[in-house]
């Protein structure tokens, strides 16, 4: 017979109490079960999204938690759920009423009807996510875990209460949330619920890009990665929605020469700038960095394996998947692109017979970005040779050093030439037109090659020097 174990110190928030108070008038058992409970059990920090579950309506009893908390909070309704949502300063309370769901298979929308709290268990999508605690006066603090969720938090694992053929059939983003939450917990999956995710990779083609990318970004924000990553490819399911990025797993050989494994190796660079950074899109830059090599490889007899092009054309490709991930295209896509065009210039500046042009480009093409591409550069360094990887950051400290140079004598990050397009039409008496705009870059170019330096009077003196040549070149 199994033990009945309570936990009267998980509810003693005041808001457990006033939940108790709201349930009364109806008459009907409530419940915090989900997510707070798992992680009070696993002594992890207290999330602030708390799930309450009533053996009735959950929109009525959240409209009478509402009336009860200070400020009368709103209530946000979703009907087609069942569920209600209440936003404080520092909680988010979602109340939903026991439910038993169906599915078609050709939807992942459920057939939704009222249940019992068996039926709306029944329905989670793993067993230590079906763990209940009562906020009922008889049994207060009672542990309800009909799937032994509490002994799979104990051995760290990810199983389905029910078949996992049927769990992940009927809602399959419960595949990639089993990845989640493997990763996050540093959970194993359950072998079984592991081959069935394999089996069922398929049914992923069901779910709108925005829920798969909406997990997808959760796993890309934890401490490592690379642990939801692997395991997206292990089980075959990045392949279904990025199969840009499982095709950079392999290597080849030739007449005995290898390249590198660009996937784990692109694992190792996330996992490098994870640990430097929260910046979700400096991740994107790093999981993308190379995403162009499969396109560009070539073998030479001389040289070996090459991959020439790579970042223009993985910076090119970053727009085609964002778009088809419904990731946004506004900044975040242009800061992704930007990085990946530019992943490999630092690297390439690592001679002490750098000129200063080049790393006035560098600052200019950067601009306020060019710190995260030094994070990007140095999180790409994944060499074992312990000489080498001493090496390569010494460099990279050197570019830093000079580019501090640069940037406080040139003035260049996000600089604009000195002189305007209205200053050179109406010097030279021109109309809007091409030569002004050759003109205005000739100065830019100038500044950049440090033929000039990035001053007013100087460019204006350039400019008079360089410009009846340009329009006259431009009039033949």
């Amino acid at each position: 017979m199994t033990e009945t174990l309570y936990y009267p110190k998980a509810i003693q928030q005041p808001v457990f109490k006033l939940v108790n108070k709201a349930a009364k008038q109806p008459g009907k058992p409530v419940y915090v079960i989900g997510g707070y409970v798992r992680d009070y059990l696993l002594q992890r920090k207290q999330a602030k999204d708390i799930d309450f579950l009533i053996i009735g309506n959950g929109i009525d009893l959240a409209r009478k938690v509402a009336a009860m908390l200070p400020g009368h909070p709103q209530v946000n309704i979703y009907k087609n759920f069942g569920t209600a949502m209440i936003k404080t300063d520092d909680m988010v309370l979602e109340f939903v009423g026991a439910r038993k769901e169906s599915y078609r298979k050709d939807s992942r929308k459920p057939v939704v009807e009222n249940g019992t709290m068996t039926d709306d268990q029944n329905r989670r999508d793993f067993t230590i996510n079906a763990l209940a605690i009562s906020l009922n006066d008889e049994d207060w603090g009672k542990l309800i875990d009909p799937f032994n969720g509490l002994e799979d938090l104990k051995m760290q694992i990810i199983r389905t209460p029910l078949d996992p053929d049927i769990t992940f059939s009927d809602d399959p983003l419960r595949m990639i949330r089993a990845v989640r939450f493997a990763s996050q917990l540093n959970f194993k999956i359950y072998p079984e619920t592991l081959e069935a995710i394999k089996r069922n990779k398929k049914r992923l083609k069901i779910l709108s890009k925005e829920r798969i990318i909406d997990e997808f970004n959760k796993i890309m924000m934890h401490d490592k990665p690379s642990i939801g990553l692997r395991l997206l490819f292990e089980t075959g399911l990045l392949y279904e929605f990025f199969p840009e990025l499982a095709k950079l797993q392999g290597v080849e050989e030739y007449e005995g020469k290898l390249h590198k494994d660009n996937f784990y190796h692109t694992l190792e660079v996330v996992d490098n700038i994870s640990r430097e950074t929260d910046n979700l899109w400096l991740r994107w830059a790093a999981l993308l960095h190379d995403i162009g090599k499969p396109a560009t490889k070539r073998y030479h007899d001389k040289n070996g394996w090459s991959f020439h092009g790579h970042e223009y054309v993985g910076s090119k490709m970053v727009s085609k998947i964002f778009k088809r991930l419904k990731l946004p295209l506004g900044q975040p896509m242009q800061y992704v692109q930007k990085l990946v065009l530019l992943s490999s210039r630092p690297l390439a500046l690592i001679e002490d017979h750098v000129t200063d042009s080049a790393l006035r480009r560098l600052l200019f093409d950067a601009g306020d970005d060019i710190e995260d591409l030094m994070l990007l550069c140095e999180a790409d360094i994944t060499t074992k040779n312990k000489k080498k990887y001493e090496k390569y950051h010494q460099n990279l400290k050197l570019v830093r050093q000079k580019l501090i140079e640069i940037e406080e004598r040139d003035k260049i990050r996000n600089f604009q030439p000195p002189v305007s397009g209205k200053e050179i039409m109406a010097y030279f008496n021109l109309k809007p037109s091409r030569e002004v705009g050759l003109i205005k870059e000739a100065i830019k170019e100038a500044i950049l090659e440090g033929t000039i330096p990035n001053d007013y009077d100087e460019a204006i003196s350039y400019m008079k020097k360089i410009g009846p040549e340009i329009i006259l070149k431009n009039k033949k």
